[in-house]
Order: structure tokens, then sequence, then C-alpha cells
């Protein structure tokens, strides 16, 4: 079992997660979808050679964003990172993965 977290602008958060869930990630026994979302403020300045979807190259931007995290079996971990990169509006999406033990 993996945990999954990632983070998106609110207006794309719905389209991101139906993504991620849609590979099958954020299933707990006989539940699907399942996640937990917190708001918060995410900043970047995107270097030369980036093409933001929000801002400007050199300039400090600062947005407001969701941070979801899930839970997601390991044979989908890949397809559920890969769904989540695609339907991301950022060019580098930011997402951590954490390999959970079972106890």
């Amino acid at each position: 079992m993996y945990k999954l977290a990632f983070f998106a602008p609110i207006e794309a958060a719905e389209i991101v997660k139906e993504a991620v869930f849609a590979s099958g990630a954020g299933r707990i026994g006989d539940y699907e979808a399942c996640c937990f979302q917190t708001s918060g403020t995410g900043q970047f300045r995107p270097c030369s050679g980036a093409d933001p979807h929000i801002g400007r190259v050199g300039d400090l931007a600062h947005v407001e964003e969701v941070k979801i995290e899930l839970v997601c079996q390991d044979a989908l971990i890949r397809d559920a990172v890969a769904a989540l990169k695609k339907a991301h509006p950022y060019e580098e999406p930011a997402y951590e993965v954490w390999r959970l033990e079972e106890i």
C-alpha cells in the first residue's frame, strides 16, 4: 500500500482527483474516492525555459491550492501518478509517494 499526496490549484482539484480515482487509487475496503484535503498557499518562481500555467517566468507566484492525500494499492501506484500528471494543469506538478507498512 502507498500513500499519494499532491498539490493542485483549487479550480483544478476535482478534475485531478477524478483522474487519480479512475486509476483505482483512493479505495479503502468497500469505499472508493477516499481522500483528505487541506487548503493552503503554494509558492513558486518559474525559471527561464518554464512554461507556467500560472504566473510569469522570473516572478514569484502565490497560489491558493489544496493538498490531496489518498491511499493506493501497490499494483496501481504508477498508473495513479501517470493519471495525476496527465490531468494536472501544471507543467511540473508537486507530489509525494510513500510506501506504507501494514501492522
